[in-house]
């Protein structure tokens, strides 16, 4: 599928950009229309108060005049919902510091009763479906390089408005920070040396300890690990807590991806990884005696990343 958005490109003849697959969808202004639009001022932009979330309503005047609206958020996490969603969205997201874009990843994770509307990743008129309109099913945290493209939001055709809202948490973070969700292409691969090495320097917790247990939620397609960690090296937002019995143990707990088949192992383990909408997300997680080995072999060479303490 080939197209173009118009409103966000902002460049006259250009097609308001199609669904990819199966199914009617909306038909494309006339070209003389998208011309006037254009002229015109083309897409109706809104601005956060905030600048970190937006709430809008497809039931407005202002954005029933338009087919097209410019939402512009500024910030490192935030939320946008959009009420009785009717046309497309053009969520154009920014840090609020100075960042290169091909140095920043987004990741999104729909409300969990989002509906009313496709999320896809857009770069010049290409669309990649990032979230189907399916009412009631859990939302999946979705990454992608902002360098890939923006997110068009399109409203799908419903007899019936009332009571469908469109809505999603997001984050920016730097390449290196959001390393752990972007590979999504081999989400369960295991990491490679130079990749554990970096995840020691980068994740928002570095833990060292058992797995205690497994839970599989097919419902949500995750598995949440119960960890019982013996050293804590680094972490944030208090993931892991002093054990009961005040042994010198943290207990906390991570989760991955159901797909990924994680099953309770014996040994121990250096886990890593980011905090994500709330959630511990695991990212490279070797045997710690596998780590023991990487590490002293980069620190003879002199190309370890960073340091951590191993006694």
């Amino acid at each position: 599928m080939r197209g173009a958005v118009w409103a966000a490109r902002r460049r006259a003849g250009q097609q308001w950009p199609r669904s990819p697959g199966p199914g009617p969808g909306p038909p494309p202004p006339p070209p003389l229309l998208l011309l006037l639009l254009l002229l015109l001022g083309g897409a109706s932009a809104q601005y956060s108060s905030d600048l970190c979330s937006w709430k809008g309503s497809g039931l407005t005047r202002e954005a029933r005049s338009k087919e097209v609206e410019q939402v512009y958020l500024r910030c490192s996490a935030g939320s946008v919902e959009w009420m009785y969603p009717t046309g497309a969205l053009i969520v154009n997201l920014r840090p609020n510091t100075f960042s290169p874009a091909q140095n920043l990843t987004v990741c999104i994770k729909p409300f969990r009763d989002s509906s009313g509307a496709n999320i896809y990743l857009e770069k010049t008129g290409e669309l990649r479906l990032l979230v189907r309109d399916i009412r009631g099913e859990p939302g999946q945290v979705q990454c992608f390089s902002l360098e890939q493209g923006g997110l068009f939001v399109e409203a799908t055709p419903q007899q019936d408005i009332s009571r469908r809202t469109t809505g999603f948490q997001y984050e920016l973070m730097s390449g290196q920070r959001g390393l752990d969700l972007h590979v999504l292409s081999a989400p369960c691969r295991p990491c490679s040396d130079t990749e554990v090495l970096l995840a020691i320097c980068t994740s928002d917790f570095v833990v060292r300890g058992f797995i205690e247990d497994v839970t599989h939620v097919p419902e949500q397609q995750v598995s949440v690990i119960y960890l019982r960690v013996n050293r804590l090296h680094r972490q944030k937002s208090r993931v892991f807590q002093p054990a009961p019995e005040d042994s010198g143990h943290w207990l906390g707990h991570v989760t991955t991806l159901l797909q990924c088949g994680v099953r309770p192992g014996h040994g121990e383990f250096l886990f890593t990884g980011h905090v994500h909408f709330g959630e511990a997300q695991l990212g490279c997680a070797p045997r710690f005696s596998d780590f023991q080995r990487m590490y002293r072999k980069a620190e003879e060479m002199g190309i370890n990343p960073c340091e951590i303490n191993m006694e």
